[in-house]
């Protein structure tokens, strides 16, 4: 047997994070956690130490009960960039929210790892930054979204010149059927009901937003360098058909799967090769039945159009979108804003920003901070 794949999991104690540890656990030991880092869950955080016995930790907050197990496990406490670029460590995998997933994500592509990404706003702040990392050091990126990884998985042994049209597949999230006025009526504990996914708080109210899916137009084309005219959105409510790529010859392909994130991040971690055996039941397309597509309702959820317009301008403005987006979700869980604010909060913030084209990471930083400033300060019911 060959050693393990040495794997760094950043953003443990969240939902990817602690997906990934379980197909970790279950590989057979094809795959070792040497390092962790997790947010504010400190307890969790304890109890994944005293379980992989990793060789490097770090937290934002520290007790008690975590410094026992990193002593515990003869840990070593360093900051994410650090093991971003340990010699010891094959591949990270980026799954903190937010920006907090930025640098890290820079420093292993600059030392040549390959980095298995699953936080958006990576993409969507400094896509143009990170291809300029990927160029400049050799590291790779590994979708774990389960529509970019089915992307990949088509594109594999595919010319990029024959690509037509990359196609994403959208659930439609947990109001996908609401009129425009019980979505001014809907209650946070509404939007983390997400009617297929298990997913963290902030995406799965950016899921039922349509704000996921548009960020994720910006990600395909950071990920598989194309033009934001070359990326489309398509409604499926089933979420079998995880997405789908449109060749010049007019073929289309399809990857198709039942809706369980271990298997985009099991690949993720095993590329090039496949894992011998499935991390989740088999997909049974005659008990599923029937798949169902349609258009999205951009005036129902504008953030979809609010979103790619952003990706298309460019420059700042997708960070500016993404900071204004993190804020409003935040303040619509505290039941500061509706629903329906969400979208007109963060098209306010667009309309005070002046876009800097190709800007370096302390613009994006900088336009980062002040989008935040201004979401905060936004009363609810605000137009553009």
């Amino acid at each position: 047997m060959n050693d393990p794949l040495r794997v760094a999991v950043l953003g443990s104690t969240g939902s990817i994070g602690r997906q990934a540890l379980d197909v970790i656990a279950r590989s057979g030991g094809r795959f070792e956690a040497v390092a962790l880092a997790g947010g504010e869950n400190a307890s969790l955080l304890a109890e994944q130490v005293a379980a992989f016995r990793p060789r490097y930790v770090s937290s934002v907050v520290q007790t008690e009960g975590l410094s026992e197990a990193v002593e515990a496990a003869g840990a070593e406490v360093v900051e994410p960039e650090a093991i971003a670029i340990a010699p010891d460590i094959d591949v990270v995998l980026v799954s903190t929210a937010g920006a907090a997933g930025l640098h890290p994500t820079l420093a292993a592509l600059r030392a040549g790892k390959p980095v298995a990404i699953a936080n958006k706003e990576v993409l969507v702040m400094a896509g143009h930054l990170v291809r300029q990392a990927m160029s400049e050091g050799g590291g790779e990126l590994r979708p774990v979204d389960s529509e970019h990884s089915a992307i990949w998985q088509c594109l594999w042994g595919e010319s990029h010149a024959r690509i037509r049209r990359i196609i994403l597949t959208a659930s439609g999230g947990a109001f996908r059927d609401y009129s425009l006025e019980q979505l001014a009526t809907v209650t946070p504990e509404q939007a983390l009901d997400h009617p297929t996914w298990k997913m963290g708080r902030k995406i799965t109210v950016d899921s039922a937003t349509l704000m996921n899916k548009g960020m994720e137009t910006i990600e395909a084309m950071w990920l598989f360098d194309v033009p934001m005219t070359a990326v489309d959105v398509v409604l499926h409510r089933e979420s079998i058909v995880h997405s789908l790529v449109e060749f010049s010859d007019g073929s289309v392909k399809a990857q198709l799967g039942v809706p369980d994130m271990r298997l985009p991040i099991q690949l993720a971690l095993s590329f090039p090769e496949r894992a011998p055996e499935p991390p989740m039941p088999l997909l049974d397309l005659a008990t599923v039945g029937a798949l169902h597509f349609g258009k999205p309702d951009v005036e129902r959820f504008p953030c979809l159009r609010i979103a790619m317009d952003a990706g298309r301008i460019g420059g700042t403005a997708p960070a500016v979108m993404a900071a204004a987006d993190e804020v409003a979700v935040e303040r619509f869980l505290r039941h500061e804003l509706r629903f329906v604010d969400i979208p007109r909060v963060i098209e306010s913030v667009l309309e005070r920003h002046s876009p800097i084209a190709n800007p370096t990471l302390e613009e994006v930083l900088g336009a980062d901070a002040e989008a935040r400033r201004l979401a905060a300060a936004i009363a609810p019911g605000v137009a553009a």
